[in-house]
C-alpha cells in the first residue's frame, strides 16, 4: 500500500516507520518547521533512516520519501495519515486538498470532526474520510532518528465517513495490522478521543506541579488523585451526556480506555486506566503552557462546550476548565477555536445524519 503520513512529529515519525516495517511504500511529509526540525533534517540527510525501540527489540528501517512537497507526497498515495496537531488540521487540510482524488482514504489521528473541514473546503469531491479516537502506538522520538514505542492499543475504534461501500474501504486499512474496530458514528469517534478528558483536567491541574520541579514531572503518575478524579467524572458526565442527546451509546472515559487497551474486558476500568498510568505512560507534560491544553481546550473542550449550547445540553464543568485554562495562561481559548459555527451547520448535519444541527 502507498501510503503517506502527514507530520513529522512523535506520532508521524513512528506510524511512518512501523508501516515500513510491515512492508508498505512510506512517505513522510513535513508541512511546516515549527517543531521536531532536528528530527526531520537526521531522516532528510540519511536516506529516511529511523530506528524503532520496540521493548528489547530494535529496528532500522528506510522511508521510501521523506519530504516537504505537498504534491508529491499527496496525489499518488493510497492513505493518508494526518499526524499534525487538530489545531492545524483546517490549514493542512486547505493545503492538500488540491491533490487530493476521491479514490483515497484520509485517516485522522485523531480526529474531532476534522472531517467537517473536507466538506467545509471541497463542496463537489466526495472523499473517504476516516476518524480515530487515539492513535494505535504511544511513543516518543528519543533522538534524531530514533523513536520509541511505549505502549500500543489493543484495539483501535474508528469511524468511516464515505459515500462508498465500508467493506472495502475497511479491507484497505485491516492491511495496516491495527486492529481497527469500527464505530458506526464519526461524531462518536470524535467525543471518545481520550484527550478531551485527561489531557485537558490533567494539564490544567498539573500547572503548579510543572512550575514546582521546573519540569521534572510524570503527569499520568501524580495528577489523578481521588478529589481531581471526581472532576474527571464529572466531566465525562458531560460529554456522555451529549453523545446520548444524539442518540449514541453513553461509554465512560475509563470504559473506553479499557477496551482500547486491555485484552481482559472483565477487569476493573478505572484499575485498567490506574495501571497503565503508572506502568505505561510517558513523562510530561514538562511546561504549563503544553499541547495538552493549548491544542485539547480549543480543540476539544470548546467543541463539547459548543455542542452542549447547541443541544441544549449543560456542560458547567467543561466550561470552567476553559476559564479557568484560559485565566491560567492569560490566554482566551475560544477565539478561533473550534465550534459548531466554525465546523458548518450543514457539515455537521452531513457527518451526523439523521440528527439535525440546530444554531442560532
Amino acid at each position: 500500500m502507498r501510503i503517506t503520513v502527514v507530520g513529522a512529529g512523535h506520532g508521524g515519525t513512528t506510524i511512518a516507520a512501523d508501516l515500513k516495517r510491515k512492508g508498505h511504500l512510506v512517505t513522510l511529509l513535513k508541512t511546516s518547521k515549527s517543531l521536531h526540525n532536528e528530527n526531520f533534517d537526521y531522516l532528510t540527510n540519511n536516506k529516511g533512516q529511523i530506528t524503532i525501540v520496540d521493548g528489547k527489540e530494535e529496528n532500522t528501517v528506510y522511508l521510501d520519501v521523506v519530504t516537504t512537497d505537498v504534491e508529491a507526497a499527496i496525489k499518488n498515495a493510497e492513505i493518508i495519515i494526518i499526524y499534525v496537531q487538530t489545531n492545524y488540521h483546517e490549514q493542512v487540510i486547505k493545503r492538500i486538498l488540491p491533490f487530493m482524488n476521491e479514490d483515497q482514504i484520509v485517516l485522522l489521528e485523531p480526529g474531532y470532526l476534522s472531517t467537517a473541514y473536507f466538506l467545509k473546503h471541497e463542496k463537489k469531491k466526495r472523499f473517504t474520510i476516516v476518524e480515530a479516537q487515539s492513535s494505535p502506538i504511544d511513543c516518543r522520538i528519543i533522538e534524531p532518528g530514533k523513536v520509541k514505542i511505549l505502549f500500543k492499543n489493543v484495539r483501535n475504534p474508528v469511524a468511516i465517513y464515505t459515500e462508498k461501500d465500508k467493506a472495502v474501504i475497511q479491507e484497505k486499512l485491516n492491511t495496516l495490522h491495527y486492529h481497527f474496530v469500527y464505530l458506526e458514528s464519526v461524531i462518536e469517534a470524535a467525543l471518545q478521543n481520550p484527550n478531551l478528558i485527561v489531557h485537558t483536567i490533567g494539564g490544567i491541574m498539573s500547572i503548579p506541579r510543572i512550575e514546582y520541579t521546573e519540569g521534572d514531572y510524570w503527569m499520568y503518575k501524580e495528577v489523578f488523585t481521588p478529589h481531581v478524579w471526581n472532576m474527571v467524572e464529572s466531566l465525562d458526565k458531560e460529554k456522555m451526556d451529549v453523545l446520548e442527546k444524539v442518540g449514541l451509546e453513553r461509554l465512560s472515559y475509563v470504559e473506553a480506555c479499557k477496551f482500547r487497551n486491555f485484552e481482559n474486558p472483565t477487569i476493573d476500568a478505572k484499575e485498567a486506566f490506574l495501571t497503565y498510568a503508572k506502568n505505561s505512560s510517558p513523562e510530561g507534560p514538562f511546561v504549563a503552557d503544553s499541547r495538552f491544553i493549548t491544542e485539547d481546550v480549543p480543540e476539544g473542550l470548546v467543541l463539547l462546550e459548543s455542542l452542549g449550547l447547541m443541544l441544549d445540553v449543560e456542560t458547567p464543568t467543561c466550561t470552567g476548565l476553559i476559564n479557568i485554562a484560559s485565566a491560567a495562561l492569560a490566554t482566551d481559548f475560544r477565539e478561533n477555536a473550534r465550534t459548531v459555527e466554525l465546523l458548518g451547520k450543514e457539515n455537521l448535519e452531513k457527518i451526523i445524519g439523521t440528527f439535525v444541527v440546530s444554531v442560532d
